[in-house]
């Protein structure tokens, strides 16, 4: 008797959900609108359609008004928000102690990553000789970090010559960013602990390190060349039934050869840099007038100078990715410059914990390199980073409504610009309300090169924060050390080089 009970009572209970779920079933088909027909059932754009469209919208005064000013005038000056610009003052209650000079310009190159790298480096340099005015070499790492991209785009050509030459990986490492000028803290890392730091004025600027389009022009050619004699050479190899081990030995010979091609172009544009154990002499002048002189080598100018407070290695990357699981370590695969080298390391987090932590580090006197997309609601001539900058959804009555998420998966976002936080303004509650940004564009642009953020634009558009683990928290610093690893594909929206 129980038993029939049971099964009548499971009988029942199922009817129930099966009702609710053909409840919630047309529901939704309601909300899709399924009972309405399109003008065309083969989806061409019709112009019955647009003049449906063109009745609706020009009835409409904002429309109308939209219209007369912005067929004229550049939208984002025409919609610049001037609340947001009296809001968003470049007023700070909380910055470092000692500031650093000059603002710093990469100029026509991608080297945002290199400069945000060095001026966070050249802090601690600059406050310990009492300097007024320092940059560490830019041109210098770039150098080595270009020469290095491509052994190991070489490297992987060696490693995946067994792939048919229109697979999507050997499509995609033969691509458009072959040889970008982009990178990453855990890129300036190897470059750090490898080849050491040299003063500006021992390896100053060049032509093709400020305006860096021709040289990777010419670069990418020839290396996309090399890549397919590597390819072919593989190819001949196996045929000759070859040991795996004796090909790849024979392969990267032949690498080698191939590398005095760039290893000549390069030095040509860019100069002879030192090599990591040369000794140069640097003379300089104190904020007091007083000279001094040192000498060393690359390497011993990084180890004496550059590696306190804090070694660059010990420093390691915060994100805030909310497509994926938070507390996890990321790498992106076939993503590096020195072969053999650090992998860039994530720690995926909530954004929560990149605003503190960069308080924290304001407050302990340190700045924070940090990487977002920089050419989302920001402008550069006033130095603002603010969603409420452009009036988009007033003047044209939509809605921009996709999620910090939503943006990585679709393409619409990505952490494309490295730049420097040097102050935070917090209110009462201790709360941040706006970041003061180092940028590396020059002096003419923001207030005096310095940018203003707000605590949203952080929040929407800030993918990453480099902490010393010291200041780091301490279960997302055991996570890093670790080591366990997700590997995400090399054309992972977070494999973006900034």
């Amino acid at each position: 008797m129980g038993s029939n009970v049971s099964r009548l009572d499971s009988v029942e209970h199922t009817s129930a959900d099966e009702k609710r779920q053909e409840w919630h079933i047309v529901s939704s088909m309601n909300s899709l609108n399924l009972t309405k027909t399109p003008i065309s059932t083969t989806g061409s754009l019709t112009l019955e359609r647009v003049a449906d469209w063109e009745t609706e919208v020009s009835s409409d005064p904002k429309t109308r008004l939209a219209r007369t000013i912005l067929s004229h005038s550049e939208i984002r000056s025409a919609l610049s928000s001037r609340s947001a610009q009296i809001a968003d003052t470049f007023i700070f209650n909380n910055s470092l102690d000692f500031k650093t000079g000059p603002i710093t310009n990469q100029r026509s190159s991608g080297r945002c990553w290199i400069f945000a790298s060095t001026n966070v480096t050249r802090y601690a340099i600059m406050k310990k000789l009492k300097l007024d005015d320092f940059q560490l070499s830019q041109s210098y790492l770039y150098f080595w970090d270009k020469l290095n991209k491509a052994n190991y785009f070489l490297e992987l050509s060696i490693e995946n010559a067994h792939l048919p030459i229109d697979d999507r990986l050997v499509n995609h490492l033969s691509g458009s960013d072959l040889l970008s000028d982009g990178g990453q803290w855990d890129m300036f890392v190897n470059l750090a602990e490898n080849y050491g730091f040299v003063p500006q004025t021992v390896f100053p600027e060049s032509t093709h390190s400020s305006l860096s389009s021709p040289l990777n022009s010419l670069l990418k050619t020839k290396l996309r060349e090399h890549g397919l004699v590597l390819r072919k050479t593989a190819a001949s190899l196996r045929a000759a039934y070859v040991p795996a081990a004796q090909a790849v030995q024979a392969l990267r010979a032949k690498k080698e050869e191939l590398m005095k091609d760039i290893y000549t172009v390069m030095t040509a544009t860019l100069g002879v840099p030192p090599k990591p154990d040369q000794k140069f002499v640097w003379e300089y002048k104190d904020k007091d007038g007083v000279t001094g002189s040192w000498e060393g080598t690359p390497t011993e100018f990084f180890n004496q100078f550059a590696t306190k407070p804090y070694k660059p290695s010990e420093s390691f990357s915060l994100i805030n990715d909310p497509r994926n699981e938070y507390g996890k370590l990321y790498t992106i695969d076939k993503l590096g410059n020195i072969w053999g080298a650090r992998p860039v390391l994530y720690v995926n987090t909530e954004i929560q914990v990149l605003k503190d932590t960069v308080v924290k580090m304001i407050k302990a006197d340190h700045p924070v390199f940090f990487g977002c997309d920089v050419g989302q609601f920001s402008d550069k001539t006033t130095g603002i980073m603010d969603p409420a900058l452009y009036e988009y959804e007033d003047a044209f009555n939509i809605t921009l409504g996709l999620t910090k998420a939503e943006r990585l998966q679709l393409n619409e976002s990505a952490m494309t610009h490295a730049m420097v936080i040097s102050g935070v303004h917090l209110d009462q509650d201790g709360k941040p309300v706006r970041y003061k940004v180092e940028n590396s564009w020059g002096d003419a642009v923001g207030d005096h090169g310095f940018f203003v953020m707000t605590d949203k634009w952080f929040e929407e558009f800030v993918y990453q924060v480099v902490v010393p683990k010291p200041l780091a928290p301490k279960d997302l610093t055991a996570v890093f050390e670790a080591g366990d690893k997700v590997v995400l594909p090399p054309w992972d929206p977070l494999g973006t080089l900034a």
